[in-house]
């Protein structure tokens, strides 16, 4: 695991006494009051230098690109619009999710779950489908039996997982990392106990519906134990699917190419140049990434194959870019977080652009307390999401809930706002359809996903909605194996049905990163 710095065991607990003591010689600026002191209230500051990496992560640092079409709009889309962003530094994996790592996390869901006839059919949901290699015309049938689990496999991406499943994933890594990190730090051992309800969850820890076999708590000023809080600074921000802008950002690593604050050379590719073989006398005409070269020809000639591989091929395989990242052009397209429309460029704003914020805050009962899921399955019949036990439950936030707030927030009016600006009742003033009666078809009118209705049955705007363009269409990015090369072009983008899936379709996580985007030792001006 890379480690930009790490609170070690001894630091952190051991040595927790001897913190909050030297801490508390430490005053508040603003009131004068001391930190970490039992005499007048014990407000607590522990020592803080900055954010772990997580295992599998390379910082981005971030910065202003332009984001869109480098290339020529060979299919005049028109859905790539050149525009400058900002992207805030953040987290990226290394590589794309391999098989192994999948299938670690299948492991775990079948322990979990596994034993219960009522819960199992969780873990069949995350099962990829491996029927994506079938062709009505070819012999795939070798990699519908031993492409996920034969371990020749397992250092290729995971392939056949729809946008959901891949969220699901980034959920349950989140709390995996986050378990750890309490165990090595001596705050939490071991518990093979878990099942059902029973299991780690972050936010169900923070909110105390998850115990644990507690190692060591932290001490207080007071004499007295805690839990771990986020105010600790121990816990690691959420896993998460990249935003689109993440991604493209990500791969043209203009880090590496950039002297003083002036880009050099436009990028096409994740590395100079407009050619897809590598011009070091080494490696002279060696493939670049793994794609499809010419119609028929996946990877060359026998005897001096061209990419090596007729598939995909191993995470690690080919040249990083400028920031360590694997196979950001070629091996696999991948899912990113955004709700595709085709001017998202136009739409979304200038710094962190995103589409897709549909807000939530955790249920709490008459009391205050959050709620968990308990021993039950909450299912999605619109998603065809089964959300499993051990998370909070979760609900779209009401702007008017609050008594003292004024009748509508300033900074969003709706908890959903995939539609905002393309879609919703205010960027459709001419739509030819009937007059939205409620809040929800206000806020919803264009793309709706389409009926469930068989065809002869649907009436009225019902029959109407057929567009693939809808709010559980997600942008994917990136060339594959079986693309030609227009579509490593990091700016290109394509969509798909979030419950849909291809043979040559994986993805690699993202993480948040807190507090200052350089990183501390940079040299540079904080």
């Amino acid at each position: 695991m890379k480690t930009i710095i790490k609170i070690t065991q001894a630091a952190l607990l051991s040595g927790s006494i001897l913190i909050l003591a030297s801490c508390g010689k430490d005053t508040s600026p603003v009131t004068g009051w001391n930190y970490n002191d039992a005499t007048n209230g014990g407000f607590e500051v522990l020592p803080y230098a900055e954010q772990e990496t997580g295992p599998g992560l390379v910082l981005i640092e971030g910065g202003t690109f332009t984001m869109g079409r480098v290339e020529q709009d060979v299919n005049y889309d028109w859905n790539t619009i050149p525009r400058r962003v900002t992207v805030s530094s953040f987290y990226m994996d290394e590589t794309e999710i391999r098989n192994l790592d999948y299938l670690e996390y299948l492991h775990w869901l079948n322990r979990i779950y596994g034993a219960d006839e009522t819960f199992y059919q969780i873990y069949k949901r995350a099962l990829p489908d491996t029927l994506v290699w079938r062709s009505r015309l070819a012999y795939n049938d070798p990699y519908v039996d031993y492409y996920l689990r034969h371990p020749a496999y397992r250092d290729y991406p995971v392939v056949g997982v729809n946008w959901l499943q891949a969220s699901d994933f980034c959920v349950w890594r989140t709390d995996r990392v986050n378990e750890y990190i309490l165990i090595r730090e001596g705050i939490l051992d071991w518990d093979l106990g878990q099942s059902l309800a029973n299991n780690f969850n972050t936010e169900a820890y923070l909110a105390g519906k998850y115990e644990g076999v507690v190692k060591q708590l932290i001490p207080k000023p007071d004499g007295t134990e805690r839990k771990v809080r986020m105010e600790d600074g121990i816990l690691l921000p959420k896993y998460h699917l990249p935003t689109e802008a993440e991604w493209e950002f990500a791969a043209y690593g203009l880090i590496g190419n950039m002297s003083e604050g002036r880009i050099l050379e436009r990028r096409l590719y994740p590395w100079n140049g407009h050619a897809v073989r590598n011009p070091n006398d080494k490696f002279i005409g060696d493939f670049m990434g793994n794609f499809q070269i010419n119609g028929g020809d996946m990877m060359g000639i026998a005897g001096h194959l061209n990419d090596a591989a007729d598939i995909t091929a191993p995470v690690f395989s080919y040249w990083p870019n400028d920031y360590g990242l694997y196979n950001m052009a070629g091996n696999v397209s991948e899912w990113v977080m955004d709700v595709y429309r085709p001017l998202s460029y136009m739409d979304m704003d200038d710094f962190r652009p995103f589409r897709g914020n549909v807000f939530k805050t955790a249920m709490k009962d008459d009391d205050g307390i959050m709620v968990d899921q308990g021993d039950s399955l909450l299912y999605d019949a619109d998603s065809n999401v089964v959300s499993r036990p051990g998370l909070v439950k979760m609900r779209n936030v009401d702007v008017k809930e609050k008594a003292d707030k004024l009748d509508e927030r300033r900074n969003y009016k709706y908890a959903d706002n995939i539609n905002y600006r393309d879609g919703d009742h205010k960027s459709s003033l001419n739509y030819e359809g009937e007059p939205p009666t409620t809040d929800e078809e206000k806020n919803y009118e264009m793309y709706q996903f389409p009926s469930s209705k068989p065809l002869a049955e649907r009436t009225g705007r019902e029959a109407s909605q057929m567009s693939l363009i809808n709010d559980k269409a997600h942008v994917y990015k990136g060339g594959s194996w079986r693309d030609r090369a227009y579509w490593m072009v990091p700016g290109t983008r394509r969509f798909l049905d979030q419950r849909q899936d291809f043979a040559w379709l994986g993805f690699r996580c993202a993480m948040a990163r807190v507090g200052s985007p350089q990183g501390l030792g940079s040299g540079k001006k904080k």
